[in-house]
């Protein structure tokens, strides 16, 4: 009986490694179902590292737990207080991801189109505020920017990747709640329904 068990824990962990690859290798249409998230999201903390003990990692459905991190031009953001009252898309990227460099265009159109009242959007670089700063000098964007230092206790993990995965979102609703994540790249248009709530 316990073999047979620990045979059945084998194959669906072995499984669900090779669903995780098919899903992340491109951005392939299983990847762009909320299903797929998912399944995605799954497998990836299902073969993530431990999170230290004493770091909170956000949890589908309910409410992050608070932090901060660095404003990009000083000050702190702390989440998800800062953003009491209004959903927020949080963007985890870095300046030598291209695949972040390619979404920030539609997040930036995203973000314009929200305007005061609408879902916010923080991008959160997890790169060095110097390099953040230099790219964001020759692309520019529209919305509020934060830096954090990669690890494994990084706001990306306290967010729910604990693998590192970039780009990563995820959708806060206006009362602190964690609604959605997004492994990869968003393409043109996509943002429009996936931030719906």
């Amino acid at each position: 009986m316990r073999i047979g068990v620990i045979l059945g824990v084998a194959v669906a962990a072995g499984l669900l490694g090779v669903g995780a690859s098919l899903l992340t290798q491109g951005p392939g249409p299983l990847l762009r179902t909320e299903a797929g998230q998912r399944l995605a999201q799954s497998a990836m903390q299902a073969n993530a590292p431990a999170v230290p003990e004493g770091v909170a990692m956000a949890r589908r459905g309910e409410l992050v737990p608070a932090f901060s991190v660095p404003g990009l031009d000083g000050g702190e953001v702390a989440l998800p207080d800062d953003f009491a009252g209004q959903p927020v898309l949080v963007n985890l990227w870095a300046s030598w991801c291209a695949p972040c460099i390619e979404e920030m265009p539609e997040l930036d159109r995203f973000a314009r189109a929200q305007g005061t009242d609408g879902t916010r959007v923080l991008g959160i670089a997890l790169d060095d505020a110097e390099a953040v700063r230099d790219f964001l000098q020759k692309i520019p964007v529209d919305y509020a920017q934060a830096i954090d230092v990669p690890g494994n206790a990084d706001a990306g993990v306290r967010l729910g990747n604990p693998r590192g995965v970039l780009p990563y979102s995820v959708l806060i609703s206006a009362d602190g709640r964690l609604l959605k994540t997004r492994i990869g790249p968003f393409d043109h248009g996509e943002i429009d329904g996936w931030a719906r709530h």
